[in-house]
């Protein structure tokens, strides 16, 4: 045989990390922290293994641990002490993202992105305002215009209290826009969005319904969030938060959507980021709990595919134990 190429040279170990494509650094990651206003001590997740939602008096201990492993954000969940049709508490000055933002900002220097949704805040766990006989369940379940306003008072609310980013993920025609002219006009012109522009109503959000205690009491999302069926779709849906001044497009599941991260990380010149929802990594939880899979190695390996499909960001529950991980 006389081979002139043979890629095999360029995988030795000398040589296999100078022509390494694709790397996954701790500033790349963002971890997701729950702040629980109805506990006063932390409590496991059950269905997500090594996380908890915290108590109000935690919040700054808990972002501490992720900014110890070289994780620089995170992302704040919240469970308020009471919920209504309206998801008011979502808004309130006193609301438990608005409280811990405050803390975590003033104590540390991690840099806080706060989730800008209704879901956890609503009676029905909805992600926005029901429309008129939502319940009877041959209609549209949430209305879209009726919603805006109330996700505006959020981002301001957030804003107000020092978040660093703002990130709704309702899936709301025309959520970005109305939120961008928002927090414009109350002085937060410099405050970025980074919209949940491509989310599907998947079913590996499990986990997460019972970790920030939003799931539909009826029904289910279908009606706003995106068919999994779907590709084009997410190109025009993503072009539309683009217009509205999104500054960092959100892709929502990760690992079952890579083709879609790989879309939108070629047709738009904006960054790109990735949720690795909590069912994908619940899933290599429960195998390596089985012995069948090495959860480090297989963390590691997933979110490399998702930097690997175009993600500049990633939004994972593996962040931490990932970033201890790396030389």
């Amino acid at each position: 045989m006389d081979l002139t190429n043979r890629p095999r040279r360029l995988r030795g170990d000398g040589v296999r990390g100078l022509v390494s494509e694709t790397s996954i650094a701790p500033a790349d990651l963002l971890a997701p922290v729950f702040v629980d206003a109805t506990t006063d001590e932390r409590v496991p997740i059950g269905s997500m293994p090594g996380h908890e939602r915290v108590p109000v008096d935690e919040a700054v201990a808990r972002v501490e641990e992720v900014l110890e492993t070289g994780v620089e954000a995170v992302m704040l969940f919240g469970i308020p002490t009471e919920k209504d049709a309206d998801g008011s508490r979502a808004w309130a000055d006193d609301g438990v993202v608005q409280e811990a933002t405050r803390r975590i900002k003033s104590e540390t220097d991690a840099y806080v992105v706060t989730d800008v949704c209704m879901c956890e805040y609503t009676a029905h766990g909805h992600c926005g305002l029901l429309a008129e006989d939502a319940r009877e369940g041959d209609g549209l379940t949430v209305d879209n215009d009726a919603t805006l306003p109330a996700l505006e008072r959020i981002a301001v609310s957030h804003a107000r209290a020092g978040a660093d980013m703002v990130a709704p993920s309702g899936m709301m025609d025309g959520m970005v826009g109305a939120i961008r002219e928002s927090l414009d006009e109350d002085g937060h012109s410099e405050v970025p969005i980074m919209s949940y522009a491509a989310k599907y109503e998947s079913a590996f959000y499990g986990p997460f319904r019972d970790a920030a205690d939003g799931a539909p009491s009826f029904g289910d999302r279908r009606h706003y969030q995106m068919d999994p069926a779907n590709r084009r779709e997410a190109v025009r849906e993503v072009q539309l938060d683009v217009e509205q001044g999104a500054d960092v497009l959100m892709v929502k599941p990760a690992l079952p959507y890579l083709d879609i991260v790989a879309d939108v990380r070629r047709e738009f010149d904006h960054p790109v980021a990735a949720y690795n929802v909590s069912g994908e990594y619940a899933m290599l939880h429960a195998a390596a709990e089985k012995g069948w899979l090495d959860l480090e190695a297989v963390a590691h390996e997933s979110l490399l595919s998702i930097k690997r499909a175009g993600a500049d960001l990633i939004l994972t529950y593996f962040a931490e134990d990932v970033a201890r991980s790396l030389p």
